[in-house]
Order: structure tokens, then sequence, then C-alpha cells
């Protein structure tokens, strides 16, 4: 059964047997174009895929290659670093020692430099106290000594007997003075114009002080400390000398004594000038 539409439409056409051919060709061409269409796609997109695929696989590949490569530098870098490492380790651990070490070297060196340092202090106190008795001792023993200048070296001229007679007949003493020893000073014999001085050792001192009294040309064998302290009052003796009515003397180890109007005053510092 047709419908209405179809035979109303079909009808009122006479020429409707002639347009069937065209109608089938169109229809059939388009068909062939969708096939052709969908086998050309359907080639593409294999091809494609393909081409694809083998890019990937080639990528794969060379990435492949390359991680191998970037895995075998980063394990030898890995295995540098921890041989490093445990070189560094061993290093900072020897360190710690030998810092340690040190710390237990410094504590020993600082307690054993406060032992040395009071050692020190104590021992420069000794020292201190021995040579000033020392020096005393030394003073005190050539306190019976004289030096004689100015007499003629001969072979016997600085033995006992003949100085005791030069002294008695220089100084006209009552007596011979009784002398321990005498010889001359210890410098070299080099035929100069003045000769050596004797050095002579009163046995009482009484008739040493009464020689120094009466000679200009003998004078105290005393130490070169003693000495030097008695020239520092080589100035205030030359003041003294200038002022009337003022006596003064030197006095073993090196003190000035000043007398004036039969008041005596005794010093002991070379700027007793001052007074």
């Amino acid at each position: 059964q047709l419908r209405p539409g179809a035979t109303v439409a079909a009808s009122p056409s006479r020429d409707s047997p002639r347009c069937e051919g065209p109608i089938v060709s169109q229809a059939a061409s388009k068909a062939d174009i969708d096939s052709l269409k969908s086998e050309l796609l359907s080639s593409l997109s294999s091809e494609i895929i393909e081409v694809f695929k083998s890019e990937l696989r080639a990528l794969e590949r060379a990435l492949g290659n390359d991680l191998l490569t970037i895995k075998s530098e980063l394990q030898a870098v890995k295995e540098q670093l921890s041989s490093d490492k445990a070189a560094n380790e061993a290093g900072v651990r020897e360190l710690k020692g030998t810092g340690a070490e040190m710390e237990r070297s410094l504590s020993v060196c600082t307690d054993d430099i406060a032992v040395m340092q009071s050692d020190i202090h104590r021992l420069t106190a000794e020292y201190n106290k021995l040579e000033t008795k020392c020096e005393d001792l030394e003073a005190r023993s050539r306190r019976n000594n004289v030096r004689i200048i100015g007499v003629p070296e001969g072979p016997n001229s600085s033995t006992t007997a003949n100085v005791a007679v030069l002294l008695k007949e220089a100084l006209s003493l009552e007596k011979e003075p009784v002398l321990d020893r005498s010889h001359l000073t210890l410098q070299p014999y080099q035929n100069l114009v003045l000769p050596r001085a004797i050095v002579a050792r009163f046995h009482y001192h009484s008739e040493c002080l009464d020689v120094l009294r009466r000679a200009r040309a003998i004078f105290p064998d005393h130490t070169v400390k003693t000495a030097k302290a008695w020239a520092a009052f080589n100035e205030v003796g030359r003041q003294l000398r200038g002022i009337e009515g003022v006596r003064y003397g030197l006095f073993y180890p090196a003190r000035l004594r000043i007398t004036h109007k039969k008041e005596a005053v005794s010093k002991h510092d070379p700027e007793a000038q001052v007074f």
C-alpha cells in the first residue's frame, strides 16, 4: 500500500521512468566516493600509526641508550661520591683525634708552663739573693786589698817582702805592714810605658786603712759593682771639697758620711748633692 504523498507525487509526472537512471548512478558514485574515502582514511591512519610506531620505537631506543649512559654515569658519580664521603669521614675522624690530642697536649703544656713560671720566679728570687750575697762576700774579701800604681815592673817587684819594704819607705811607716800575698794584675805584659798595678792583701785591716790615708797612688781593690757605686759619688765629693768646714768620707760598701759642725749624716744615694 502506497502512501498518499507518494501517489500524488508520482501521478502528475509523465517522464518519471526516464529519471531513474541518473538518480541510481549518482547514488552509486556517492557510495563509491564514501567507500574510497573510508579506504583512504583507513590506509592513511594505518600508515600514520606505523610511522608513529616506528618513530616511537626509534625514540625509545635512543632514549634507552641515553638513559643507560646517564645511569652508568650516575652510578660512577655515586661511587665517586661514596668514596669521597668515606675519605672525608676518615679525615674528619683523624682531625678530631688530632684535635683532642692537641687539646690534651696544650693542657699539659699550660700546666707545665704555670709550674715553670712559679719555679722561675722562685729561682729568680733565689738568684738575686745569691748574687747579692756573693757580691757582698767578694767585696768583703777584698776589703784588705789595695792596688799600687806606678811601681816599675821587675823580676821580684811584686813579692810580699818587696812590697812591704816599698810601702814602709814610700809612706814613712813605723814598721813593715804584714801582707798575706801580692801579685801583678792579670793583664798581658806588652812593654807598655805604664807598668801593671800591684794588688796586695793586708793581714790587718787597720794597717790597710793607715796606708790608704797616707797614699795617693794606692786605692782599695773593690769589685766592679762596688767600684761603680763609689764612682757615683765623685761629683758629690768635688762639690764638698769646696765647702769650708765640711768633711766627708766613703765607707764600705758605698756610704757617704758628711760631717759639718760636729753633726754627721750618712747617705747611700749618689743624689746626696740635693741634700
